[in-house]
């Protein structure tokens, strides 16, 4: 069972937009020392969509190549086509990583549970490894293809050795408590952090989410302490992601993560994002770095 608490990391660039592997190896260790149990890397929050093939596969090299174990890592290996997934699966696989996530092929809308699973089929097969678990993508909001219950419940019958569990950043907690009841031991995540108390309450499995870039030691204060009773260090915690959380979303929120990784590292080629997204205005980032030292910007 995958479980625990996963960064989904961002992906620093600079200002000519090449990729910053060493100061991304070095964000991954770092979230590791801070509390996270392994690192998401390549999903929404690392604008895994704006990277080629090449770039996604020297990101996973990059985080091993600087101490991260492959049973640390769980990356983002979909594309919208069968043979770059497959190939980007296989890579990660032979790289001993702990899971895949795989968002469905989200350019056409509409499509069938049929077809959904047809993709992840054709995908797994194609991958034809027994090393590989897969991590369901599910964020409707975003790729508006959703993943139905129906079609987990054929999968799981289908492939049960593979995919072991999903990654639920719609923000529904009902939706995860369903799925808790109806696939026993199948890993639900939650993405969004204020979900992963109740969803730890409800069965769950942990969280991949953005403010663990931030606050990364919150989010480990709740996994080690939600059942021991001591319910001040929970709350404290909690809340302190809850502040956090709301900041990520003072604005639009990638670049808004991006902006607080910058003074959180002390580097401000974290501030770059890939097109079509933009930074933030230097008014919208000197008043997100004012809000975090008013937020108490390092203190545990």
């Amino acid at each position: 069972m995958i479980q625990g608490v996963f960064s989904a990391a961002t992906t620093p660039v600079g200002t000519d937009g090449q990729v910053r592997l060493e100061l991304f190896a070095e964000h991954c260790r770092a979230l590791l020392d801070e509390g996270c149990h392994g690192i998401a890397l390549l999903g929404t929050t690392g604008e895994a969509n704006s990277y080629s093939v090449s770039e996604r596969k020297a990101l996973l090299e990059a985080a091993k190549g600087f101490g991260v174990a492959g049973n640390q890592l769980l990356p983002g290996t979909s594309t919208c086509n069968v043979p770059e997934t497959i190939e980007l699966t296989s890579h990660a696989v032979d790289n001993g990583v702990l899971g895949c996530v795989l968002l469905p092929p989200f350019y056409y809308k509409g499509v069938s549970d049929d077809g959904l699973f047809r993709f992840y089929s054709d995908v797994i097969k194609g991958v034809a490894d027994s090393r590989l678990k897969v991590v369901l993508y599910h964020i409707p909001q975003v790729t508006q293809v959703p993943l139905s219950h129906d079609l987990i419940d054929r999968l799981l019958n289908a492939f049960p050795d593979t995919v072991v569990g999903i990654k639920d950043s719609a923000g529904d907690i009902e939706n995860m408590k369903t799925m808790i009841q109806r696939f026993p031991g199948f890993s639900v995540l939650a993405g969004a952090d204020p979900l992963l108390l109740p969803l730890l309450q409800a069965g769950g499995a942990g969280c991949i989410t953005a403010t663990s870039n931030l606050r990364a030691d919150s989010l480990r204060q709740i996994w080690d302490n939600w059942q021991s009773g001591d319910a001040e260090i929970v709350t404290k915690a909690q809340d302190r992601i809850n502040d956090w959380r709301t900041l990520t979303n003072a604005y639009v929120q990638l670049p808004t993560v991006k902006t607080m990784v910058a003074r959180r590292r002390r580097n401000n080629d974290w501030l770059n994002l890939r097109a079509p997204l933009v930074p933030l205005s230097d008014a919208e980032r000197d008043n997100v770095w004012a809000q975090m030292t008013q937020l108490g910007e390092g203190q545990a």
